[in-house]
């Protein structure tokens, strides 16, 4: 049985393009959509949204291609487009009555939710990111060694076959590897928890190498296009990410302030794994976020 998120409702919403998400939906109030990482689902947001949820409307869906959504199977380069994905969470959320709200991405959700964000500044009221850079931006940074704590983008930036299969054939130790080595606190995800996201990530191998791959073309053109147009992120954006400037040698900071005018940035001694590592803390960034 799918592990979800302690007294919200499950359910499945509308996305773009006939796919549908699931979603763990709880608490009242004004909405807060809150996207996973990877490689995750949306139980990763369990002890956020708990919190969260005291005070506003909170929604978790699984992204496409992840958990409980469809997979649709990626027969062109939009199939995984941040933008198509991010039209997914615009639709889902109008399907809940919710035309504006904020919204908050960690990982590959950051990358949707900074997508959503520039597409329709007229939905996204706030929008918050954990631990990434925009997509062009993270290829221009990952250069030399240092580029190896990204390797698996590169390995599913490959064409179609070799990736999956590789993956595919090695599922629980491909992903299990991440778990383990991108947590400061393996403690802060149980075994249960673990063990859920091995199983739903080895069930979506093909659709996350999907994912992956997309940010490696579509994803640069659109980003590419927005940055030569001088687009900017229009509302308020908190970033929460660890040090990787000083990690990789360029200005974390600096980087989102290109595209955030109006942001605050913060760097957390979590691991990436921060909503579950220090839950009390994002949950403080979210709230502080949404009050601007």
């Amino acid at each position: 049985m799918t592990l979800t998120i302690s007294g919200f409702d499950h359910i499945r919403l509308p996305g773009a393009d006939g796919v549908e998400l699931a979603a763990a939906v709880g608490g009242s109030g004004s909405p807060v959509v809150l996207l996973h990482g990877f490689p995750q689902t949306h139980l990763m947001w369990r002890h956020v949204a708990e919190r969260l949820a005291r005070e506003h409307t909170v929604i978790c869906p699984d992204l496409r291609g992840y958990g409980a959504s469809d997979k649709p199977t990626a027969t062109d380069p939009d199939a995984y487009a941040k933008r198509t994905m991010a039209a997914d969470i615009v639709a889902m959320a109008a399907a809940l009555g919710h035309k504006r709200f904020a919204l908050v991405g960690h990982d590959r959700g950051a990358l949707v939710a900074f997508r959503a964000a520039l597409d329709h500044p007229e939905t996204i009221a706030h929008l918050g990111i954990l631990d990434i850079v925009p997509t062009l931006d993270m290829w221009n940074v990952l250069h030399g060694a240092s580029a190896a704590v990204a390797y698996h983008l590169f390995l599913m930036a490959q064409p179609p076959g070799l990736p999956e299969t590789m993956i595919a054939n090695s599922a629980d130790a491909f992903f299990g590897s991440f778990l383990d080595t991108w947590a400061n606190d393996p403690t802060a995800m149980p075994e249960d928890v673990r063990a859920e996201y091995l199983r739903a990530s080895a069930a979506a191998a093909t659709s996350i190498v999907a994912d992956c791959r997309a940010s490696a073309g579509i994803d640069i053109t659109h980003d590419q296009a927005d940055l030569d147009a001088g687009s900017q992120l229009a509302m308020p954006v908190t970033v929460v990410q660890q040090d990787w400037g000083a990690r990789l040698g360029y200005d974390a900071a600096g980087v989102w302030k290109a595209w955030a005018p109006d942001l605050d940035h913060r760097l957390t001694r979590a691991g990436h794994f921060m909503a579950e590592e220090a839950p009390e803390e994002i949950t403080a960034a979210i709230q502080d976020l949404l009050g601007r």
